[in-house]
Parts: structure tokens; sequence; C-alpha cells
């Protein structure tokens, strides 16, 4: 049962500190007014490589040994993990295979290669992509870096929940999106290390809640998960991470992804800021008044990434 300190994450920050921007709380007039709580954006769209992703990898790879780091590492992903990997390995001197399915989107696997990373393109989905990586662990020996099931990976991602409780000591809640549940674990853990009583709620699109239904089940539940939205598609979350959301996570909220995606459409015209799907989520829960707390609350909604597929956006047609 992974619990960490506040110590924990403040070493996490340390290490990283040198190769990530310290993203902004913006203050949100838009979006305070629309919700009558007194909000602020914690912006990891001007990340680096576009999303809080870097964090884990970055925290991960600092505490390898040189033996492992000689190794190299693996995994898979079609998008903002592979590049944090990528990214995060090029900075620590480590090769870094990347996993992702053949029709993944070109502009991502260009991304990829440019930040380092040596892209092998297999299958059509992540399964097939995941199960060349594992392959390649066998086979070669690599390191395999998991999207988020990871206790390093979730102390780099906690970071974010550090810097904002620094930023914003007074804050009463924050909400986070999830998908396979490694942000969500750190940021809980973090906020909640520095002050139990704030609250934290995660969204996630009701076309795919598989957070949501293993709580609700008590157990790890695997689910159909049809949502199309990037960050949020995911047919089981990572032990770790449900361990810690039962026990951090105060309440999660479910959408459409058609209402997530008109949130992000809401806040790149009334906020203007660029953010992907999964990060509009908190900003759709919000709109849509799932998050229930006292009026005038001081909340952030953390926008997880700016990674937007612009194909899948121009191609989006609402009945």
């Amino acid at each position: 049962m992974l619990t960490l300190t506040l110590k924990d994450f403040e070493d996490a920050r340390a290490r990283i500190a040198e190769h990530i921007k310290r993203t902004p709380l913006l203050t949100s007039r838009q979006l305070s007014e629309a919700t009558g709580y007194d909000m602020r954006l914690k912006a990891e769209n001007f990340q680096r490589v576009g999303s809080y992703k870097i964090r884990g990898p970055l925290n991960k790879f600092a505490q390898m040994s040189d033996a492992e780091k000689k190794r190299g590492v693996v995994c898979s992903s079609a998008g903002n993990h592979a590049q944090g990997v990528a990214l995060a390995a090029r900075i620590h001197g480590i090769r870094a295979v990347i996993c992702m399915a053949e029709n993944a989107t070109p502009s991502k696997i260009a991304a990829t290669k440019a930040y380092g990373g040596e892209v092998v393109l297999h299958g059509t989905i992540w399964d097939e992509a995941n199960e060349k990586a594992k392959e390649l662990v066998r086979d070669e020996g690599l390191i395999y870096v998991h999207p988020f099931d990871d206790a390093q990976l979730i102390a780099g991602q906690g970071t974010l929940g550090l810097e904002i409780v620094q930023d914003w000591p007074e804050v009463d809640a924050v909400v986070v999106p999830i998908g396979g549940g490694g942000l969500i674990s750190g940021v809980s853990m973090a906020v909640k290390s520095f002050n139990p009583k704030i609250r934290v709620i995660g969204v996630e699109s009701s076309d795919g809640p598989a957070m949501k239904a293993s709580v609700e089940a008590g157990e790890l539940t695997t689910i159909d998960c049809r949502t199309i939205i990037d960050g949020l598609r995911v047919r089981r979350v990572g032990e770790l991470n449900f361990s810690v959301v039962q026990r951090y996570v105060d309440e999660i909220v479910a959408l459409p992804d058609r209402e997530i995606f008109d949130a992000m459409i809401w806040t790149m015209e009334r906020c203007k800021l660029v953010i992907e799907g999964a990060a509009a989520a908190p900003v759709a829960a919000l709109l849509h008044g799932l998050v229930e707390l006292p009026a005038k609350s001081r909340v952030v909604a953390v926008l997880s990434g700016g990674n937007v597929n612009l194909d899948q956006l121009r191609g989006l047609r609402w009945n």
C-alpha cells in the first residue's frame, strides 16, 4: 500500500526542478463567474513536452543506477507518456525505446522522435504495442516504464500538487482528470500531506470510467472503455493508483466525451488557453455543476496538458 509523505514530494521536486517549468496558477474570471468559486488553473499545458508527463520519468531516471541507465528503458504510449519518457531519458543519457501503435498520430510519432525516442510501431491498439514493449524487456533487457502504476512516477507527478499548495496554501479543493490514475494518485497524496482538509475530486469520461467503476465495486475492474479522449482512455487502472485513490480521493465524477470536448472549446474561447481533451475534464465538471462545494471556495482545476490532436478536433461532429 503506497503512502508518500510531504518530504517524499519535496525530494522528488528537488530531483527534477532543474529540468521542468514551474507552471503557473492562473486566475480565471470567466470560470469563477460560471461556478461561483474562486478559480485558478494549474497550467501544465505550458510544461515541457506539453504536459505533466515529464515529471514522473525525470524522478524515476534520476534514481537509477549507472548500470540500470546503461540497460535503457522502454515504454508503450501513443501520446504524452511517450514524449515525457523520451525527453527525460535524453536528459539523463538513457536510451529510450517507445512502442506505439501503427495508427498513432503522425505528429505524436514525430514529436517523440524529436525528443530522442526510438519509435517502434507495432499493432493497432495500445495493448498490442504494450506486448511489444514487454517483448523488448525480455529480449534486450530494457527497463519497462509503466505509464501510471509506478511509485517513482507517482511521486514525480505529485510534484504538481506540491506546487499548488506552495503557491496557494489556502486552496480548498483540487479537481484532477483521471486516466490510469498516476496524476491523481500523486496530487492527492501531495496536497493532503500538506493539509488533509483539502478536497480532491477526480473527473473521468462516463464513456470510460475505469477508476469510478473500480471504487464503486471495491476492487479493480476492467471496463469496456469507449471514450475517444486519449488521456482518459484506460480499460483498467493501476493497482497502486487504485489503492491511493481509495484512501485519498474524496469523490469521482464523470461526464460524457461530448461535454468534455465542449469544455475544451470553452477554455480556448474564454480563457485563451489551448488544452487537450483530458485537461478539459475538470473544467467540464465544474461548468456542469458536478463539483459541489460551498460558495466562494478556493478551487484549482488541473489542466494536465495541451497536446491537442488537431485532426481529431477538426473531425468532431456532434448531433
